[in-house]
């Protein structure tokens, strides 16, 4: 699960509302081991997944980075390099 929690600091464009409710949710199905929440634990996981993503948003705006901000494009060409070169038979 962990693997799909994308990192959002530091580009260009910056992240988005909907990448960093999308991390929030993999990160509270991390921590709850819950893919899917049970019908009476649904509310509990939103409210958890809206403060996770509100907190995340605030961080994101208060980090600043010495550096350039990267490319999306540039970061995803390497990513999938990277994949093609592990999973190569």
């Amino acid at each position: 699960m962990c693997r799909n929690i994308r990192t959002l600091f530091n580009f260009e464009p910056p992240a988005t509302e909907d990448e960093i409710r999308a991390a929030s949710l993999q990160f509270i199905r991390k921590i709850t081991t819950f893919s899917n929440p049970s019908p009476g634990g649904g509310e509990g996981v939103g409210a958890a997944v809206d403060d996770i993503a509100s907190i995340s948003h605030r961080l994101l705006l208060a980090l600043e980075s010495p550096g350039a901000p990267k490319n999306r494009q540039d970061e995803a060409a390497k990513a999938k390099a990277r994949a093609a070169q592990r999973f190569a038979t």
